[in-house]
């Protein structure tokens, strides 16, 4: 029987342990591990990866695209795609720094608890890679998102990159749209009549205080995702799942971490299943939907 051989491309100078350990854990029979993979440098790793192999065979060879650096894994993503031949290729998945698996894990759990279709949803600090995501696959269902940051105009770029990516994914997306957060003042005005409320903050910097995000008498859930105290919501803990929290529940970075988990492994274990998946927001949110 054809092995399965995953290989792991990683921008940094050392390929993750935590992504080769899930990797394993999902059933890979071997793992080939590169590190800093560049776009300069990965056409010829492309092409070993797709000549060695063909036909039915071609879809037990598949790549991952990980690294801090979400932007350059997303090139490295394009530069990958740009080395196919036609049908000659391998599936791909990114989920460089656990963008595309946390952000869909976080959604999921906010969708227990919340219709999202017309829903007002917040992603404090939502700027970064996984905030940019967050505000895309709750938008992408219909709700109506305000992403924070402390510049205005940082948030409404990150916001209309959000919108434009929503709107690809769906054609009744909901609307993605920009709001500052740089003082108590400005996070009260923007969580007004927030049904979600999504912390994607840097890490250890607390962006709501307990009493502002407990006075929303329209909260459902909070979640936070930063596990680095203090937490980024006051008063959510990083262990809570759907733990009782103002007048909603509330999650914390652990809380939706088992889906986290459960979706990573299962993305890598569908790129077995065929020679020409695309893994990347959209395409993880489904499988973390299916799994629920």
């Amino acid at each position: 029987m054809t092995k399965k051989i995953l290989i792991q491309f990683d921008i940094d100078s050392q390929p993750s342990s935590f992504d080769s350990v899930v990797a394993i854990d999902a059933g890979v029979d071997h793992l080939l591990r590169y590190e800093g993979i560049q776009v300069t440098n990965v056409t010829p790793l492309v092409h070993g990866a797709m000549f060695t192999r063909g036909g039915d065979d071609l879809k037990n060879t598949a790549i991952f695209i990980g690294g801090s650096d979400v932007g350059q894994a997303e090139k490295l993503l394009e530069a990958c795609q740009q080395a196919f031949f036609g049908p000659v290729r391998v599936s791909l998945m990114l989920d460089a720094n656990g963008c595309n698996t946390t952000a869909s894990a976080a959604v999921v759990a906010a969708a227990r608890h919340v219709n999202l279709d017309g829903a007002r949803a917040v992603v404090l600090g939502g700027t970064g890679p996984v905030g940019r995501r967050v505000a895309q696959l709750l938008a992408s269902d219909g709700a109506d998102v305000v992403l924070t940051s402390r510049s205005l105009d940082r948030a409404q770029q990150a916001a209309d990159q959000a919108a434009t990516n929503a709107s690809t994914d769906s054609t009744s997306a909901g609307s993605v749209s920009g709001g500052q957060a740089g003082s108590p003042g400005q996070t009260a005005e923007v969580l007004d009549g927030a049904a979600i409320v999504i912390a994607c903050g840097a890490a250890g910097v607390e962006l709501v205080d307990a009493a502002t995000i407990q006075s929303l008498a329209t909260l459902k859930v909070a979640i936070d995702l930063n596990a680095v105290p203090p937490a980024g919501i006051e008063g959510i803990a990083i262990t809570d799942k759907a733990k009782e929290f103002g007048h909603g529940v509330g999650y914390g970075a652990i809380g939706v971490g088992g889906l986290k988990m459960k979706t990573h492994r299962a993305a890598i274990e569908s790129l077995f299943t065929s020679n020409d998946k695309v893994l990347d927001a959209a395409e993880i949110y489904a499988i973390a939907k299916s799994i629920g």
